[in-house]
């Protein structure tokens, strides 16, 4: 939806701007009462079932990933992701509400079919239609207003990039401040200094600037606090920008608490619907592959035991979510079960190593017991490979930024071992490597990245040689 805060204050933008953010849901409940008129089904819009139904709608249109809010600028592509993930929310939720209360099971399944299918072609076509609105309502050039941003970095640049190529936002970008010269601050080519901080004051007044992005850096606040003092006396709009790209930042987010606005720089990307997403994924594939390779387990087991002395399964201490400590299951594959301070690594052709347990760890069919830990919830499918409680006292101390991977659950497989990092860390140089494929996991992580991960481990398993 577009932001009414940076709009020129009108009724027919306010208007507008409030049609389009139940639109969504009025699509929705027409299409349910419409097709009910069609099936000849007695349905009005207070009984239950239409109640049931809109508050559901409402509700996920309305949550923090507000839909309205994707689709005002969203091209045709974008607009039918958008509603297809809206669409599978709606479809979960309602399975979840038919299983305890029944109320779907009297409707006739084509009109099921034809709603859930007929509503996102609706709301495409709906949304393109309002986008065709809002264009020739806010798009004039009385409409626009000007902004300038103080302070030129990547935050600033960003931010400008969004505002140019989402012309919903009726902005128009003017020009920078900062106190740098134009060759130190290498500009982009689309970006234009205006001049210094101290000239910010006097070009907004005397250029009519409607709205100003201070975008200095955290450290700088004693300088916002002075613009903002200064800025005062003019009647532009002053949004803060912080630079926070000086940071190594991991799921950064602007949110909340209780009214106090926040901003993350570093955190899980496994909050809300996320992590209950991740979770059922892992419990069901996992639970699923403990049912298909049951048999293969047993086998390896007793291959094992009669192999060699010792336990079939032994259990190593690691390191799971956020850095506590966790048992993990593997599949004996040395005349060794050692889990002590002082712990070697795997290398190849070590002595240590069975002749089953070659074949094992070739396969990674040593890791299998791990499925037990995913259903346990000390693991994920897909995450950080976890490693020994000693090698993580070593490599903290060495590494920086080594501890940030625990923030997720630790991994049967994950983006490091698929890349080429599987194997021994023989030097220092292999963890680091490792590390930045884990963190960039958790910058980047989406259903698909775990999805792509899996695949190739499969793949990887057949045409690796690190796996020894």
């Amino acid at each position: 939806m577009t932001q009414p805060v940076l709009l020129r204050q009108s009724f027919l933008i306010a208007t507008t701007t409030a049609i389009q953010s139940v639109i969504p849901w009025l699509v929705a409940m027409s299409a349910w009462n419409g097709l009910a008129w069609l099936f000849q089904l007695p349905i009005r819009p207070t009984s239950i079932e239409s109640i049931v139904i809109g508050v559901l709608c409402l509700v996920l249109i309305e949550s923090p990933r507000d839909v309205t809010m994707q689709l005002a600028s969203a091209s045709l592509p974008a607009a039918t992701g958008v509603i297809a993930r809206w669409l599978m929310l709606l479809v979960t939720g309602l399975a979840i509400v038919n299983f305890f209360g029944g109320i779907l099971d009297a409707f006739p399944a084509g009109l099921l079919w034809a709603w859930l299918l007929g509503t996102p072609l609706a709301l495409i076509g709906t949304t393109l239609l309002m986008q065709a609105v809002m264009r020739r309502l806010l798009m004039r050039a009385s409409g626009r207003r000007v902004a300038v941003f103080a302070g030129y970095n990547d935050s600033s640049l960003m931010l400008a990039r969004r505002i140019r190529d989402n012309p919903a936002l009726c902005l128009a970008v003017d020009g920078f401040f900062d106190d740098r010269s134009a060759d130190r601050l290498q500009l982009a080519a689309e970006a234009e200094l205006k001049g210094s901080l101290d000239d910010l004051v006097a070009y907004v007044k005397s250029r009519n600037v409607d709205v100003i992005f201070i975008s200095l850096p955290i450290r700088h606040v004693r300088r916002v606090m002075t613009l903002l003092e200064e800025l005062g006396d003019t009647t532009a709009s002053i949004y803060y920008a912080p630079d926070i790209f000086v940071f190594d930042l991991i799921q950064a987010r602007a949110s909340d608490i209780k009214g106090v606005p926040v901003v993350a720089l570093c955190e899980t990307p496994f909050y809300g619907y996320r992590g209950v997403s991740k979770r059922i994924t892992d419990v069901l594939l996992a639970s699923c592959m403990v049912v298909v390779l049951l048999p293969l387990l047993l086998g390896i087991a007793l291959l094992v035991r009669v192999s060699s002395p010792g336990p079939a399964i032994f259990k190593q201490r690691r390191y799971g979510l956020d850095g506590r400590e966790i048992s993990v299951y593997k599949f004996r594959s040395m005349t060794v079960t050692e889990d002590g301070g002082d712990l070697k690594q795997a290398s190849r052709a070590d002595a240590r190593i069975t002749p089953i347990g070659k074949f094992l760890r070739r396969l990674s069919l040593d890791e299998l017991p791990q499925l037990f830990n995913v259903l346990q919830g000390r693991m994920s499918l897909v995450g950080p490979r976890p490693h020994a409680v000693a090698h993580n006292e070593l490599y903290r101390k060495l590494i920086k930024g080594y501890m940030i991977r625990h923030k997720v659950l630790p991994g049967i497989t994950g983006l490091a071992q698929v890349s080429g990092c599987r194997g021994e860390t023989a030097k220092l140089e292999d963890m680091e490597a490792r590390v930045r494929y884990d963190l960039d996991y958790l910058r980047h992580w989406t259903p698909m990245l775990d999805l792509k991960i899996l695949l190739l481990t499969v793949i990887k398993i057949f045409r690796d040689d690190q796996a020894y």
